[in-house]
């Protein structure tokens, strides 16, 4: 009987113990009068130290259950690097914007302020640009990069998971029309909005620490092929990866290794 024994705790031993506490909390926003789901993951221990924050954003037609449901391993990786992951729901389309057209969807705003001072209210954070990143995948990489680029003074560090950093070329896709209005009669908030066309903003006062990526299999790669493009004409820093895969679950949990590892480095620094 010793034999099996040990051999049980022998596996035990080896199995990744998520001591990491997830919670499923609901955050008012004002500007859109409605209660927002969001998964938050916290490390254990978590003690009397601030830690830093990390935004993960969901795709669309998901929601705030999306990451934790299928990547579990979130929890290890919370306790490995010792900060906060939250997953904020982002509807199913709104793009992570503030709708010109449908003052319904205000996840801008509710995102850079009001979620982001619950959070800083509710934990113990490091409540300041140096302590929070925001990363996130497809329709929540362009999310990411929308947010901290027109508020860097909030996110120090973002990222991009296979995102839709140009949607322009998709004018029927993913309720887009909805929440700029018909590309053909809507050009000018488009333009105004997609990420590609927000490089000027990335400025040295409040620089920000950036990664994407994308599969070379992923209908966004010429986009993010474009964004790279671009930031290397303009001189901006950034780390860019291209790695085998397609738009889907299968990349994605690969893929965030190493964007914590990133945001990893970017928290030691400060």
């Amino acid at each position: 009987m010793r034999l099996p024994l040990l051999i049980l705790l022998w596996a035990a031993a080896l199995s990744p113990a998520f001591a990491a506490i997830v919670d499923t909390i609901q955050a008012y926003s004002q500007a859109m009068g409605k209660n927002v789901s969001n998964v938050v993951i916290r490390p254990e221990p978590e003690g009397d130290r601030a830690l830093p924050v990390l935004y993960l954003l969901h795709g669309a037609y998901g929601s705030h259950t999306n990451w934790i449901s299928r990547v579990p391993e979130l929890r290890e990786y919370a306790d490995r690097y010792q900060f906060i992951i939250v997953c904020p729901d982002g509807d199913t389309t709104s793009w992570y914007f503030d709708s010109p057209v449908d003052s319904a969807f205000r996840y801008e705003t509710y995102l850079s302020r009001e979620l982001v001072s619950w959070v800083d209210s509710a934990y113990l954070t490091i409540a300041g640009r140096e302590g929070r990143a925001i990363t996130g995948l497809s329709m929540g990489g362009h999310g990411a990069f929308y947010l901290a680029f027109r508020h860097p003074d909030i996110w120090g560090a973002a990222g991009s998971m296979s995102g839709g950093l140009d949607f322009r070329p998709f004018p029927d896709n993913w309720s887009l029309s909805q929440r700029l209005g018909a590309y053909a009669t809507h050009r000018r908030n488009w333009e105004d909005n997609s990420v590609i066309n927000m490089l000027h903003l990335l400025n040295k006062k409040n620089p920000l620490a950036l990664i994407f990526d994308c599969g070379k299999d992923d209908f966004f790669l010429d986009v993010n092929r474009a964004v790279k493009r671009e930031m290397d004409y303009r001189n901006i820093p950034h780390t860019y990866i291209e790695r085998p895969g397609s738009h889907n679950w299968d990349y994605w949990r690969e893929a965030v290794q190493y964007q914590l590892l990133f945001f990893d480095m970017y928290f030691t620094e400060y």
